[in-house]
């Protein structure tokens, strides 16, 4: 407004707005990396410009089970209905070809008695009846109003084809509905993974570990883990490689790999030289685009179906320097579990160095466990400290409170001049 006035000129207007814009910090949100795995265990993959649509329909059961519910229903429900009205249409015909409509129409009441012989089914008037009688042979129902006869061969024909096709709808849909319903991945959901790994020494190894749990009493039989990373690399050729997988080992002592999953167990990675994680050290594993996924698969106790779960951790999510609490206590003769600590870890010592870096200078692990033990001992000290400045603060102010409660010697005089002490 000035500058339109001409009172502050508009040169020194715009060199004013300029430099308040140049001020103001611009921060940009940091967008969020595209993960191949959801914490879910859902792939996030997008497939585009699939041209060969046919194929999905050569797998048709596969196809009606992969759908959404909504979809399945409303598939169900058009089925049944299609079919209905499709052979409601060649009962209308059939009776429409051999007469027993007009028949029906021309005669009297009296004189319908005769042709209930003489027709393919009686009762059918009109498509609306001819729909009711498609039902009643499709489904079985047979209400009493309408039956076939031994005039139309032609008819008893159309009979054995719909509960034929019937049939062959009822085994297609409630077995896509069953499907749906047993799936592999509906038992995933009671299968849980720690929100966060964590990196720390155990054994005198840098080690990767997470915690999995079953929330169900029925087991996973023959269950088994299984570790990827995925990160972007570029070969030597300068190939880039958006989605690379490397299979990283897992510590078992068991030689067949199966786990026990009666109780929440942490996995345990050593990162050795075979690890992709070997070479990355505290302040790398910030900067790095890495995906740990993880795979827990086994045979459903109760069912006998395979299933599987999943999880990934972002380098966000991996925390370096802590250890899993214990959730597990013995209590009446019994093992309890705690799962709202499923989740919670401790900082602990640990090097931020790689792991080569550990391995080449194994001095560092012992120079870190003394600087925690050190630490450790300082902080015992302080509490120590406070405890006794905080006793001794509550016995002084208990004093306080003690003295001020002593009642005071007050003193009499009698009339001969003497004194008398006593006490109130």
């Amino acid at each position: 407004m000035l500058a339109r006035k001409s009172i502050i000129p508009e040169e020194y207007v715009l060199a004013r707005i300029a430099a308040e814009n140049l001020r103001k910090p611009r921060i940009r949100d940091r967008l969020p990396k595209a993960r191949f795995i959801a914490k879910s265990g859902a792939c996030n993959l997008a497939h585009k410009n699939i041209r060969e649509q046919g194929r999905f329909l050569q797998d048709i059961f596969t196809t009606l089970v992969d759908l959404k519910w909504r979809h399945t229903l409303v598939i169900f429900t058009m089925s049944f209905l299609c079919s209905w009205l499709l052979f409601a249409i060649m009962w209308w015909l059939v009776a429409f070809a051999h007469g027993d409509i007009y028949a029906y129409m021309e005669k009297s009441g009296m004189e319908k008695s005769g042709l209930e012989s003489a027709v393919c089914v009686t009762n059918v008037r009109s498509f609306t009846s001819a729909f009711l009688f498609s039902i009643e042979v499709q489904v079985t129902i047979g209400f009493g109003g309408r039956m076939m006869t031994e005039e139309c061969p032609l008819a008893i024909t159309v009979l054995i084809l719909q509960n034929i096709v019937g049939l062959i709808i009822n085994a297609v849909m409630l077995g896509c509905i069953f499907m749906k319903t047993a799936q592999a991945h509906r038992r995933a959901e009671t299968l849980i993974f720690s929100r966060h790994a964590v990196i720390a020494v155990r054994n005198g190894k840098l080690c990767f570990m997470f915690r999995v749990g079953d929330l169900r009493k029925s087991m996973i039989i023959s269950a088994s883990v299984r570790i990827q990373v995925v990160k972007k690399t570029t070969t030597p050729e300068g190939e880039v490689v958006p989605i690379h997988q490397l299979d990283i080992p897992v510590d078992n002592p068991i030689e067949s790999n199966n786990i026990f999953l009666v109780a929440p167990l942490i996995i345990c990675h050593v990162i050795d030289k075979r690890s992709p994680l070997y070479d990355i050290s505290a302040t790398d594993l910030v900067n790095q685009d890495l995906e740990v996924i993880v795979i827990l698969e086994g045979v459903v106790e109760t069912t006998g179906i395979t299933t599987q779960a999943r999880t990934s951790y972002v380098a966000e999510e991996i925390q370096w320097g802590h250890r899993f609490v214990s959730i597990v206590t013995e209590e009446e003769g019994v093992y309890s579990v705690d799962y709202s600590k499923f989740g919670n870890t401790v900082k602990v010592a640990a090097p931020r160095c790689s792991a080569r870096e550990l391995d080449e200078k194994p001095s560092i692990l012992i120079q870190t466990l003394q600087k925690s033990e050190l630490s450790h001992q300082n902080s015992l000290r302080k509490r120590n400290s406070m405890r006794r400045n905080n006793s001794m603060r509550r016995s002084n102010s208990i004093r306080r409170n003690n003295s001020s409660l002593i009642v005071p010697k007050v003193q009499f005089m009698t009339p001969e001049g003497n004194q008398n002490t006593s006490e109130s």
